[in-house]
């Protein structure tokens, strides 16, 4: 069974390109970019990404988007 969570020496660089956390299974498919695309996506949007993460029990991903943009609100 692969390893679930995060390790702390990994939190400050899982939205960054190309990261995949020292834990990963060396034969587990991806090229660490999912979480540098969902970042942007969501800053795109006015929004913020964040984790928090219990090694052996699980990650909770959380994203906050504004309920109208920015931009609009400025109008």
């Amino acid at each position: 069974m692969p390893a679930v969570g995060i390790s702390e020496d990994d939190l400050p660089f899982i939205f960054g390109d190309f990261y995949r956390g020292r834990s990963a299974p060396a034969m587990e498919a991806g090229c660490g970019l999912g979480l540098a695309i969902s970042r942007r996506i969501v800053e795109a949007h006015d929004g913020s990404i964040s984790v928090e993460s219990h090694p052996g029990k699980g990650s909770t991903f959380t994203i906050r988007l504004p309920a109208r943009p920015e931009k609009e609100a400025r109008a």
